[in-house]
């Protein structure tokens, strides 16, 4: 026997509004399986939810689409900053600087190794002790490193740091939209249950297949056990088609949610 089960992506919560928009609309009043206030309520909430969930998306997806540049920007940064570090210890190696020189860049005396770059603030930290240093050497006599000098060094680790500001910005107008989703989701979820809590009492009195078949006219979703699914008739594979569609948005969201905590995707 095949279960109800309320929408749990925001997909599914918007094609359950939908499908009861739909049949307000094409069913007379007094033929309707659910009362006129629930069909108010939606006729009201759906065009916000479903604006809210289109800012979401779109926000997401621009951050989504800048984070690649970001990334190769940061690679760019951390790639000069780290070679900068090792042409300094090749030169303390040959005896042209003394090992003293690594404190002007705020490293160890004594470390021949390059600090660990594997975060944001890492490699900022690093580069505006590198190019404070660099300044200060020089000040003091000292030669200018070379290959990479800290010009070139200096054009890269800017250019990530305002990709790094403005990746953060976007971070913020991102939080922001999933803030008002999840602010809608309980009253989708609310209304969505009352409504089908009225479309099926309305039907109570018809068979169980023919109770279904008409609720899932206005949005309510049944899940067939996997053992079931095989026996459900050309005349059902609209409740095929239904799972499907579920199973394709939890998927999705479950993917958007590990993009969503990649660690180059939301700043440290």
């Amino acid at each position: 026997m095949p279960y109800r089960r309320l929408p749990n992506t925001d997909q599914a919560r918007l094609r359950a509004l939908k499908a009861a928009m739909k049949m307000g609309n094409e069913t007379p009043p007094f033929k309707l399986a659910c009362t006129q206030n629930t069909l108010q309520k939606v006729r009201y909430f759906l065009p916000v939810f479903e604006k809210t969930l289109a800012e979401q998306m779109s926000a997401y997806g621009f951050q989504i689409k800048k984070n690649k540049e970001y990334i190769a920007l940061m690679k760019r940064a951390k790639l000069y900053i780290s070679h900068f570090v090792q042409v300094l210890n090749f030169t303390i190696a040959r005896g042209e600087l003394p090992n003293a020189a690594r404190k002007y860049y705020g490293i160890s005396e004594n470390s021949g190794q390059i600090p660990i770059l594997n975060t944001e603030k890492s490699i900022i930290d690093l580069g505006e002790k590198i190019m404070k240093g660099e300044q200060e050497r020089i000040a003091n006599r000292g030669n200018p490193m070379t290959n990479p000098t800290m010009a070139v060094v200096r054009v890269h680790y800017e250019k990530f740091l305002e990709a790094y500001r403005y990746q953060k910005s976007l971070k913020e107008t991102t939080n922001r939209a999933l803030n008002k989703i999840s602010d809608l989701r309980f009253e989708a979820d609310s209304i969505i249950l009352n409504l089908w809590n009225e479309v099926e009492d309305s039907f109570s009195e018809l068979s169980e297949d023919l109770k279904r078949d008409n609720s899932m006219k206005y949005g309510v979703v049944y899940v067939y056990r996997s053992h079931e699914k095989k026996k459900i008739s050309a005349k059902n594979k609209f409740v095929a088609d239904q799972l499907d569609e579920n199973s394709e948005d939890e998927q999705k969201e479950d993917s958007e949610k590990q993009i969503l905590y990649s660690p180059y995707l939301f700043i440290n």
